[in-house]
């Protein structure tokens, strides 16, 4: 059954530009799976060889992160949606900035 998925923008160029797609599956790896074999480009920057989330991924059905739910395993029906964001980290320290002690 096809669910949406929600790009985030630096997967969108994989996928002819679409904030969102519909893709078939009844769990979020087998439409994650699904997902890539449509849009090669994303190989390796949603699931890995294992079939398992990219630890710098993070993947909500509906509200709700996988990853506290049954994660590759979780199912889906044809109202939800997946939203696919990428795990943002640190920065920089800017030059001439003070650290607080």
């Amino acid at each position: 059954m096809p669910v949406q998925v929600n790009l985030p923008t630096v997967l969108r160029p994989h996928a002819g530009g679409e904030r969102s797609v519909s893709v078939d599956g009844a769990t979020v790896g087998e439409v994650l799976t699904a997902l890539v074999a449509r849009y090669p480009g994303m190989t390796g920057q949603v699931i890995d060889d294992g079939g398992t989330l990219h630890k710098f991924v993070n993947v909500y059905l509906n509200d709700d992160d996988v990853r506290y739910l049954s994660g590759v395993d979780t199912p889906v029906g044809a109202t939800d949606e997946l939203s696919i964001l990428p795990a943002v980290a640190g920065g920089a320290f800017a030059e001439g900035a003070r650290r607080s002690r």
